[in-house]
């Protein structure tokens, strides 16, 4: 019998209520392997034990979690070609770009240790005579944090390695698609000393884990990554509960073409924001905005460099473009491709590929308009819109047109429309002749609008999050 992944609750390794098959989207009759899936009693031991651990967590140095989240950090980087063959085989990233997401993971790890260093405060006077004030940042406890598919390796760290440097004790919720890799990252938080109790691992379901990590009393906060419907559900049960919630949810990213623009490098930067990863990132440039006088000539040259992509399986050298991840989002996928069909796109590409695994051929939907379901709703997968504007006006109005803010970029030679984009648009990341897709992991990491609520995640402000402000006043008399 194949060996079961267990739950990590409380330093120890513990079975659940059953059994997740994870399978390789490439290869679906190929199984990678089988991960306990924890019900709600599961759940509640893993708070209780990151409740009773969490004070001495927080009660211990800044020096000693700096050195758990660095030797985190570099046991992640000396595995990174592990860790990038076994996401790439669960989540169906071509390896370099899987080992290249591992390599980041270690790189947040090493960044927080630092921050765990750098936990500033304030020392004010006082308007009163005789009185002084000192405002400090600590834990908020026990904090529940929710990861999607796409990133599995990435945003567990980004989320577990802040939250351990403030002092809090974690329940990480992986996704059921891809529990592989969070797994590994509790082993190696475990090996480098993170004490029982305060890093604690449940898989399985998550309308089941996530509703009792928002029930739970004992959870101080809940930050989630996923799409918009869930995100607005958390966000429901965690006012109910008075509790600190972060989302980070959709995109419906603009890529704005001007006829100024360098048009072997926009045709890059689309190709890349559009299509690479498989779509599957909430920072996929899923609207390219081209004005007329380019227009021709770069759909011309993005058909020919998509025509080009090499689509294949993630391990294979070559490969540029990956599986979807599961057969249910494909056909999600194949769906928006009819639908763009009927709204009068033209469409090019975007059938399933007649071979093992689920593949599909990046598409274009040529003569969009903004107003199309199909260019207003995140599809999460390799399908983008071309929408025909013609000035810079019309580009900013129809870019900002959209209930997300996450991801917003520009290809343009001219300062005054790369300026006046940056100060216009109305997402909270802006990209000047680079993919919208491709973030730095030391500074903030978010949108506005239906795309994110709360503070930001990644770099110094990521400590915001899980912290809680103490403001105290002493008497010299």
């Amino acid at each position: 019998m194949d060996k079961v992944h267990r739950n990590l609750i409380g330093g120890k390794w513990v079975d659940g209520i059953g059994v997740n098959e994870n399978r390789n989207p490439s290869l679906p009759d190929e199984l990678i392997g089988l991960y306990a899936r924890a019900g709600r009693e599961e759940l509640d031991a893993a708070v209780d034990a990151a409740r009773a651990a969490q004070p001495a967590w927080a009660a211990t140095t800044p020096q000693a979690r700096a050195d758990v989240l660095a030797r985190t950090g570099d046991a992640i980087l000396a595995r990174a070609h592990e860790i990038g063959n076994l996401l790439a085989r669960e989540e169906g990233k071509p390896l370099q770009e899987a080992i290249g997401e591992a390599h980041r993971a270690g790189q947040i790890f090493q960044f927080f240790a630092g921050e765990a260093l750098r936990m500033t405060g304030l020392k004010i006077d006082s308007v009163r005579q005789g009185v002084e004030v000192d405002v400090t940042r600590g834990p908020l406890g026990v904090v529940g944090l929710i990861t999607p598919w796409n990133f599995p390796i990435a945003i567990p760290a980004w989320k577990t390695a802040p939250a351990l440097a403030a002092g809090n004790a974690v329940i990480l919720k992986p996704a059921d698609l891809t529990p592989g890799c969070a797994h590994v990252m509790a082993q190696i938080l475990l090996e480098a000393g993170c004490p029982p109790g305060v890093f604690n691992l449940v898989m399985g379901s998550g309308a089941t884990l996530g509703q009792a990590l928002v029930d739970n009393p004992d959870v101080a906060a809940i930050s989630f990554t996923g799409s918009e419907r869930v995100g607005r559900q958390i966000a429901l049960g965690c006012a109910a509960g008075l509790k600190k919630v972060q989302l980070e949810m959709g995109g419906k990213n603009p890529m704005v073409v001007m006829d100024d623009a360098d048009l072997e490098m926009a045709v890059k930067a689309c190709l890349n924001g559009a299509f690479y990863s498989t779509g599957q990132r909430c920072t996929a440039s899923s609207r390219l905005i081209v004005q007329k006088g380019i227009h021709d000539a770069f759909v011309a040259a993005l058909e020919t460099s998509r025509g080009a992509l090499r689509i294949g399986d993630p391990l294979e050298a070559d490969t540029q473009i990956g599986p979807v991840v599961s057969e249910a989002q494909l056909a999600v996928n194949l769906d928006y491709v009819a639908l763009a069909a009927r709204e009068g796109c033209e469409v090019r590409g975007g059938e399933r590929l007649e071979r093992e695994g689920w593949f599909q051929r990046p598409a274009l939907f040529i003569g969009a308009s903004n107003d199309m379901r199909s260019s207003r709703e995140e599809i999460f997968g390799p399908c983008a819109s071309v929408i025909k504007v013609a000035d810079f006006d019309e580009a900013l109005a129809v870019a900002n047109d959209t209930p997300f803010g996450l991801s917003s970029g520009i290809c343009t030679t001219s300062l005054k429309h790369a300026t006046l984009f940056r100060r216009s648009s109305t997402a909270g990341m802006v990209m000047v002749n680079l993919p919208t897709a491709g973030v730095d992991y030391h500074v903030p990491f978010g949108g506005r609008k239906a795309s994110s609520l709360g503070q930001r995640e990644q770099g110094p402000m990521a400590m915001d999050f899980y912290t809680a402000v103490k403001t105290a006043y002493v008497s010299a008399g």
